[in-house]
């Protein structure tokens, strides 16, 4: 592994880790502190929203910020004709190390609040209403993700990223999970924003399709990339770090 892509591994390991320790760990802390559901979720989902906010601008130059396997998955299908995008071998290094990180930022956030390492979640999720939900969650978030790319605006993506996030999380059924990676992860927290072993294979398989329209969606609206590099924002490897890559994700 060249010392570039070694670094942007370690970018989405660290990053999609934080990201599920602000998902589970601002629930622990919600639920403790309200005894009303919706000022609780009120509360998850500005944390999470902020937290993922904080993580793009954080590691976003140096991986481009995916976080998550559906993203650099359509950063990979869109782009794999101009490499402009994600090379096979760093798809198939981000993604075990997003899920790895999710696990680890699972771990992370039950130690915090003295629960188990891991433990696994006893809330189930499989219901086709929330299926429905994931599908549209992730549909707007890819849809936007690469409008954004394709559009030259990758400078408002942390701003806009997390806004959608912290929308989606009350106006869909599922509240959004709208990640792979922290699917598996919030399986492992018995907590109020966990998700029962169960109900994480239907919730991967709409955020697949969901994933796909809204890669359609931006591609139908956005027919041809302008200006800019990578997802969210520029990598910030150098052609010296990795020189079959260049600058460009």
């Amino acid at each position: 592994m060249s010392g570039g892509l070694w670094r942007r591994a370690l970018a989405e390991f660290v990053g999609t880790g934080l990201l599920v320790t602000v998902v589970i760990g601002s629930g622990i802390m919600a639920a403790r502190l309200s005894s009303d559901p919706g000022l609780a979720q009120l509360e998850n989902a500005s944390a999470s929203a902020a937290g993922l906010t904080a993580l793009i601008l954080f590691l976003g130059p140096v991986s481009g910020a995916h976080f998550n396997p559906v993203v650099s998955l359509i950063d990979w299908a869109l782009d794999r004709k101009t490499r402009g995008g994600l090379s096979g071998l760093d798809l198939l290094v981000y993604l075990p190390v997003q899920i790895a990180g999710g696990i680890g930022g699972a771990i992370l956030a039950n130690v915090m609040f003295a629960l188990r390492p891991v433990s696994a979640s006893s809330k189930d999720r499989f219901s086709g209403h929330l299926w429905l939900g994931e599908v549209v969650a992730t549909a707007g978030l890819v849809a936007l993700i690469f409008a954004l790319a394709r559009s030259g605006r990758t400078n408002l993506a942390p701003a806009a990223v997390g806004v959608y996030i912290g929308a989606a999380g009350w106006f869909t059924s599922s509240t959004s999970f709208a990640n792979p990676a922290v699917t598996i992860a919030r399986a492992l927290s018995d907590t109020s924003t966990g998700i029962a072993p169960g109900s994480v294979g239907p919730f991967v398989l709409a955020q697949l399709v969901g994933a796909l329209i809204g890669g359609v969606l931006a591609v139908l609206l956005y027919p041809k990339a302008v200006g800019d590099t990578g997802v969210l924002v520029p990598h910030g490897d150098s052609e010296a770090d990795d020189p079959a890559r260049g600058v460009s994700a």
